[in-house]
């Protein structure tokens, strides 16, 4: 039988002493203090990145408040647009199709007033358009004038910048802004023509409205440097970017309503020359959308002649200078 023998063994120390104790290769004691600088370099570079990423964060931050603050309109010149809108205007609204062709011709008032101070100044403006006679009318009695009611969204420092992008021009007294929809121009189209004959529908009869969905609707104004008068032009494109019309207020702050002069006659005609020539200026267009918000800025050239026909020829061209994003 087999015997089964045992063999004994010393326990070995919970402390092993330094002294007795195997000292580590060399390698393994580079490669030990290199893992501990490694640890400490790339904490030390994460922070250095964090502190990079911060400061980066921190200029554009800054750059962005200061693109702003050039681009937004001071109380200053939101004051001086107020001031120079003020007042009850009485006007004549042509609207004319892509060539020109006249369409339309609407009598209008404008109420233009304002309440707040300071930076929380508001213009306030209500549209009034004369109506014609309704083809319902008895016959035989004599119409009421009757003035359709149209109050146009007010302006102030929220909305000026947001909503309306105004460009004013203090110097030239002019200035340009666009609008979220057509909405004022077709209830203008509808009362000034249709009036209380007005059935909702669409697509009426002899008339031709803005599409519901433009792409683009632009105001441009300017004042007159000789009477208190001022002319202001709407352009609509439509869905696809294409020119759709264009419409004029031509307003007085004054006791009569100004028209324009028929393009038929030789006084038109030699009173456009003045303008005639090379025409250089300026351009900031502003896009905004889901992701974000892009400004592109350009200079533009117009060349404005008249041909054999006495027709205007307008020939534009710009290049741009800078684009950014907000």
């Amino acid at each position: 039988m087999a015997a089964i023998s045992s063999i004994p063994v010393t326990p070995l120390n919970k402390t092993i002493n330094s002294r007795n104790g195997r000292k580590l290769p060399f390698i393994f004691s580079r490669l030990n203090q290199f893992t501990q600088f490694f640890h400490t370099s790339r904490s030390n570079l994460r922070i250095q990145a964090a502190q990079s990423m911060s400061s980066i964060a921190e200029e554009e931050e800054k750059e962005k408040r200061r693109n702003e603050e050039e681009e937004a309109m001071s109380i200053d010149n939101l004051q001086q647009f107020i001031k120079l809108n003020l007042g009850k205007w009485k006007g004549t609204f042509y609207q004319f199709d892509s060539h020109g062709k006249l369409l339309q011709e609407v009598t209008t008032k404008l109420s233009v007033g304002s309440y707040g101070e300071d930076e929380l100044i508001s213009l306030l403006q209500t549209l009034y358009i004369k109506q014609p006679s309704s083809n319902t009318s008895i016959s035989g009695s004599e119409p009421e004038i009757e003035w359709a009611e149209y109050k146009i969204k007010e302006t102030n420092m929220f909305t000026v910048d947001k909503y309306q992008q105004i460009g004013f021009f203090p110097k030239e007294r002019a200035y340009a802004l666009r609008y979220q929809t057509a909405g004022m121009l077709d209830f203008i189209l509808r009362q000034g023509v249709l009036g209380e004959d007005d059935t909702g529908e669409e697509s009426p009869k002899n008339l031709k409205l803005p599409s519901r969905r433009p792409s683009i609707v632009c105001e441009n104004c300017l004042y007159s440097r000789e009477k208190d008068m001022r002319a202001r032009a709407f352009h609509v494109l439509d869905p696809q970017g294409v020119l759709e019309m264009l419409l004029i207020f031509l307003e007085d702050r004054g006791d009569g309503y100004p028209h324009l002069t028929s393009v038929d006659s030789k006084e038109s005609t030699s009173g456009i020359m003045p303008f005639l020539g090379r025409w250089e200026g300026h351009s900031i267009t502003k896009r905004s959308g889901v992701y974000g918000a892009t400004i592109a800025e350009a200079d533009t050239v117009a060349l404005l002649e008249m041909n054999e026909k006495d027709q205007l020829i307008q020939i534009k061209g710009f290049w741009v200078s800078t684009s950014r994003s907000r």
